[in-house]
């Protein structure tokens, strides 16, 4: 990290998917939360991916700048609704919905109350990102 991403205030978001036997679409989905206009989003980086065959469900932990998370989330939000057909998902751990959970927790110089906040906000704007990119 350079000493000018030092301090920025980060903010962490667990996508729960329900994929993990087909490792290139997992790894689609969190290229999708860093990438931006063909470059790398320099604010925005996937810390971990942790993929459970038998429950067929991944974690992938994407790590940003507070006004970030969001637009990375939808972004993989959209890959995984392209990518992850629940009609053929197989797993022991009964699922409903390609994603599961999208929680958004403080890392660094903010705090709950703020992640709160962006989840709240991209809850609303991101449902209706998600119906206009699934209807099309």
């Amino acid at each position: 990290m350079s000493s000018s991403r030092l301090g920025l205030p980060l903010a962490a978001c667990l996508l729960n998917i329900s994929e993990a036997r087909r490792k290139y679409i997992v790894e689609s989905i969190a290229r999708a939360a860093v990438w931006r206009n063909g470059g790398k989003h320099p604010e925005v980086s996937v810390l971990n991916i942790f993929s459970d065959q038998a429950y067929n469900r991944s974690v992938i932990t994407i790590v940003a700048s507070i006004g970030n998370p969001g637009s990375s989330v939808l972004a993989a939000s959209v890959e995984t609704f392209q990518t992850i057909i629940m009609e053929v998902q197989k797993g022991v751990h009964p699922c409903l919905r390609a994603i599961d959970l999208v929680p958004i927790y403080p890392v660094f110089g903010v705090g709950v109350e703020e992640c709160g906040m962006v989840a709240r906000s991209k809850r609303k704007t991101g449902s209706s990102s998600l119906v206009d990119t699934i209807q099309n």
